[in-house]
């Protein structure tokens, strides 16, 4: 057993070792998670989270690594948190996203950290969101999260950032995409890289043209912006920060940050609620409770919906 408030304690400090203890403490779901949880809460709230999010291969690693520089320039503490595919053989992450972003593994300022989804869906690792708490309560400024590159159900995102990119490029079939419903919706930056290829202005209109066949927007309403770049070489990477701080201003004098945040507490209450109770109805096979409920289905005593009621009170109740 490790102690907590040591760990947590180094963490604000900046030692790369506590902080990457913590979050091995939540990927392993360790019975000490409520105990670092609540170690946390008080110094959580300051970070700025960005996703990165879109098709595997363009260049949401590259377009990370040139954010890193550019937020480090700046003087902020940035976190990222790159979730990469699960190994068939480990179940752990395949660190390619990692490797890419070596270029700031000896800076201090900077917390990289890939984590495997191990089978979640959406492009996102299920611990993800207390890792992001662990960033965020480490002091980070900024932290950017960039999601596995599943395709256009990779939505996942846009319910843990503050401000979701979604990233394109050229020639990688997504002008059929931004015809589409999915991960195209859900941008509040879009950037279209590799824009010295032929056909990126082509793909920047069809975005800017699935943008006006969206909701109506009024007066004062977030306008995605459309950014080019070529992150290989950093260019339009300060355009690129440039919009995530307008979007951010925006937010903060809306109101909408706040919203955003409040919803994403509760969507994280909901989840570790939902999963307590599954795997207490998974210690019920066998269970008497849950064979008489059967029986009295099957006898036309009871429909499942009811039964599923009966089951939730007695789960609940402890009866």
């Amino acid at each position: 057993m490790q102690d907590v408030s040591t760990l947590v304690a180094q963490a604000r400090e900046g030692r790369p070792r506590a902080v990457a203890r913590l979050i091995s403490l939540v990927e392993g779901a360790s019975p000490q998670l409520r105990e670092v949880m609540a170690a946390l809460a008080p110094l959580t709230g300051n970070a700025y989270v960005v996703g990165l999010t879109g098709s595997p291969g363009v260049g949401k690693s590259t377009s990370t690594s040139a954010l890193v520089t550019a937020y480090r320039k700046q003087g902020k503490r940035v976190g990222v948190l790159a979730v990469d595919p699960s190994s068939p053989f480990s179940g752990g992450a395949l660190l390619g996203d990692r490797v890419r972003m070596s270029e700031h593994a000896s800076d201090p300022g900077v917390y990289i950290r890939s984590m495997a989804t191990r089978g979640h869906l959406g492009g996102l690792a299920w611990a993800a969101p207390q890792a992001i708490r662990v960033l965020d309560a480490a002091g980070c400024d900024v932290i950017l999260v960039e999601t596995v590159g599943v395709g256009q159900s990779e939505v996942e995102i846009a319910s843990q950032a503050d401000t979701s990119v979604v990233l394109l490029a050229p020639g990688m079939g997504d002008g059929i995409q931004a015809a589409k419903a999915g991960i195209l919706e859900i941008g509040d930056v879009y950037v279209v890289n590799k824009a010295d290829r032929d056909g990126a202005d082509a793909t920047a209109r069809e975005l800017n043209h699935m943008l006006g066949l969206g909701e109506s927007r009024g007066p004062g309403d977030w306008r995605p912006p459309i950014v080019k770049t070529v992150a290989a070489r950093a260019e339009g990477i300060d355009e690129v920060v440039e919009a995530l701080e307008k979007h951010r201003a925006w937010m903060e004098e809306r109101g909408v940050l706040a919203e955003r945040r409040l919803a994403r507490a509760a969507r994280e209450v909901e989840t570790i609620a939902v999963t307590a109770l599954r795997e207490r109805i998974g210690d019920l096979h066998g269970d008497h409770r849950l064979s008489t409920l059967a029986e009295r289905i099957v006898a036309g005593e009871l429909d499942p919906y009811g039964a599923a009621d009966e089951l939730v009170r007695g789960l609940t109740t402890g009866t």
